[in-house]
């Protein structure tokens, strides 16, 4: 039997995805290209559709509508074990009377790969269990098991490897730990990498691209740092840590900048960085980026004044500040503990101030609660 990796090789393609379960539609329409080579992340919340889109394209799910390709090939019909595709799953399905060593090999030797040992031991060197050849999977600990699943999947060389959640069992100390690994790993092999997750650190963490989904379709899509900072909608702000979102009113223009009206006091808004089409627009702001003061000090940039804080709270890094403004909306604000700002106390009034291309603005329509309160079990 040939290589699985040998028979196709390229980019993902999904085109026109779509599957319905009865009256529901889990994913809706989804088009999109996953550079070969690349750690692309689907991110959402649980039903967004995530998951059946990773089960179509491992065959474990036959489309209703559309095609999946890698390269040229079109492996929309095909079998599970017809695909170059591996699956790493949350819970790892090691084989518990195998050793390590056979538990690594199983997918070589069901190929008829005769001589196995030296691209075993490659693969386990690459995740540095190499001792571990002889153990069985139950004298080994979370983070050394998903290795081993990792291993396993690696060694067949796939065009694909898909992970399914694949930390969701580790502890957080051990998942951080994991995640710097699996993207070391990935560029160290430099297959296609196409990881699921509601998890936005994880993805943030790993990922070259990210995918929001929300509602089987896909909201935004782009690197990290593209999503962070200039998300396009209040779901993928809202989503993809956590954001202030204002609603205003855009009530002339200034050179480059649009001059918002917010709640009787006024900031300025890059036109650039605006996507509203109409004067109604929700303007946002992360925590992070924002400076609060006493309002005797002066600030510069965009400012709102008559803020009270309502809670503390001290999270090591950085100390978070809820912010009641004078039209009853509560703020986040997050401040690094390095000396820079004195420590306030719930009930002190203050004003909050920012550059003014940290902002930016979103169509006026959107529910600024989108994606704010999902569930994050799945």
């Amino acid at each position: 039997m040939a290589d699985a990796s040998s028979s196709s090789h390229g980019d993902l393609i999904l085109t026109r995805l779509t599957k319905t379960f009865g009256d529901f539609t889990a994913v809706d329409d989804l088009s999109l290209t996953i550079p070969q080579g690349s750690f692309f992340a689907l991110l959402g919340p649980s039903g967004c559709g995530k998951t059946t889109t990773l089960r179509m394209i491992a065959g474990l799910e036959e489309p209703t509508v559309g095609s999946i390709f890698i390269g040229e090939t079109d492996i929309t019909t095909k079998k599970p074990y017809q695909r170059p595709v591996n699956t790493v799953f949350q819970n790892y399905a090691l084989f518990p009377h195998l050793s390590i060593f056979e538990n690594v090999a199983f997918g070589l030797r069901r190929r008829g790969v005769k001589d196995v040992k030296e691209q075993v031991e490659k693969v386990l060197a690459l995740v540095e269990l190499p001792h571990f050849a002889d153990r069985k999977p139950t004298q080994l600990s979370g983070g050394q098991q998903q290795r081993i699943a990792l291993a396993r999947a690696i060694v067949n060389r796939p065009a694909l490897l898909l992970l399914d959640e694949p930390l969701g069992a580790l502890d957080l100390k051990l998942r951080r730990q994991m995640q710097i690994e699996l993207k070391w790993i990935q560029t160290e092999v430099g297959l296609t990498f196409v990881h699921v997750t509601h998890d936005q650190e994880e993805a943030m963490t790993m990922a070259d691209t990210i995918a929001v989904m929300n509602e089987g379709k896909i909201e935004q899509m782009g690197s990290p740092a593209d999503l962070y900072e200039s998300p396009a909608t209040a779901f993928v702000a809202n989503f993809l840590g956590q954001s202030n979102l204002i609603r205003g009113v855009v009530s002339s223009t200034d050179g480059d900048s649009n001059v918002i009206t917010v709640h009787g006091q006024k900031i300025s808004l890059l036109k650039s960085r605006n996507q509203s089409q109409t004067t109604s627009v929700v303007v946002g702001i992360r925590p992070e980026k924002i400076r609060i003061d006493l309002p005797d000090v002066p600030t510069t940039g965009n400012a709102l004044a008559g803020g009270i804080v309502s809670d503390v709270s001290f999270v090591g890094v950085s100390t978070q500040y809820v912010v009641e403004m004078p039209w009853k909306q509560d703020l986040m604000v997050f401040e690094q503990n390095d000396g820079g700002t004195p420590t306030l106390r719930s009930g002190d009034p203050v004003s909050l101030s920012w550059n003014v291309p940290f902002t930016f603005g979103l169509d006026g329509s959107q529910d600024v609660n989108a994606g704010a309160e999902t569930d994050e079990i799945e």
